[in-house]
């Protein structure tokens, strides 16, 4: 999801401010993994880390719905601006799925608008249904997204009483494994491993695993694992990060290493570094087309990022100018 102005906290009033009137320094730029608790929205624990982090200049890199829980990726200082990158990149989810029941927000969240006996459905018959949803296909998003129409949040006019149908987007599903599956009263419990594109939504995932089966189906839980090269094993918790000692700063991954999780790296030299700085491009050294590229210092400083283009590497973003 597209990192809304708001989150992105990029007002001048974002700069670092020292210390706030409750003692807490601000943190160094960079980034902060948090495991997102359920019931929180995105926005809720961009909040929490402004205050933890000291400064107003925090951003997310791609919503998580306050049912999910799981890895959400938060940018500090001048690493926001590193945040659109982290967007883009593939996800990985855990997540289960209800067969025999469909709602209207595709979710455990919204009303029942049918139900069907799925005592009958095999895991040999969800497997064969997974199949097409894999590779590139085209998924017509749920209709509570945040996705525009006519500048409006299609989930404002759903709310609204509106019928709204959203056009099909392509994406990419490398992976929707089924893992367990739990019969009950007339349903079926599946559970799924989805590693998909940025812009993926997994409940339209769940919603047309049912359709396939001719069911109907909803999502009931969803936890984020990865996003990119971040995973659960560099998450904390809200709880985890405000029982910190509270005279230092929060700690945060660096630009370069945060970049690095996201795309390659190409060192460079003081004299690369300054042509850099000055916004001038590098000769290229076989990096493939169009794909970022973060130039680090040796001294670890993220001096830019890069993208193919020719027979060069032409600064797109330049965090140290000359």
């Amino acid at each position: 999801m597209p990192i809304s102005s708001d989150d992105a906290g990029a007002s001048p009033r974002g700069a670092r401010q020292g210390r706030p009137r409750d003692g807490r320094p601000t943190a160094d730029d960079g980034v902060v993994v948090v495991d997102k608790p359920a019931g929180w929205t995105s926005h809720d624990v961009v909040a929490r880390v402004r205050r933890l982090a000291a400064t107003r200049r925090v951003g997310h890199a791609g919503t998580l719905d306050p049912m999910a829980t799981g890895v959400l990726v938060l940018g500090v200082g001048r690493a926001t601006r590193l945040l659109t990158f982290v967007t883009g990149a593939d996800k990985e989810y855990l997540a289960t799925v209800r067969l025999g029941e469909a709602t209207t927000t595709d979710d455990a969240e919204g009303e029942t608008l049918s139900r069907a006996d799925a005592s009958q459905v095999t895991r040999a018959d969800v497997v064969a249904a997974a199949l097409p949803l894999t590779g590139d296909i085209a998924q017509v998003p749920s209709a509570v997204s945040a996705i525009k129409v006519d500048g409006v949040r299609s989930y404002a006019r759903v709310r609204a009483g509106q019928d709204v149908t959203l056009a099909a987007r392509p994406v990419r599903v490398d992976v929707l494994e089924v893992d367990e599956v739990r019969p009950g009263d007339g349903v079926l419990d599946v559970d799924v491993r989805v590693v998909c594109s940025s812009g993926t939504y997994v409940r339209a995932l769940a919603r047309d695993l049912g359709t396939a089966l001719g069911v109907g189906g909803h999502l009931t839980a969803l936890r984020r694992t990865r996003v990119g090269g971040f995973g659960l094993d560099q998450a904390r918790t809200l709880d985890d990060l405000g029982a910190l000692d509270p005279t230092v700063p929060v700690p945060v991954i660096s630009p370069a290493r945060a970049a690095a999780q996201v795309m390659a790296v190409r060192p460079v030299d003081e004299d690369e570094a300054r042509t850099l700085g000055f916004g001038r491009p590098l000769e290229r050294r076989g990096e493939p087309d169009g794909d970022p590229v973060a130039a680090v210092a040796g001294d670890g400083r993220l001096i830019a990022v890069l993208t193919s283009a020719d027979d060069a590497l032409r600064p797109v973003l330049v965090l140290v100018p000359s």
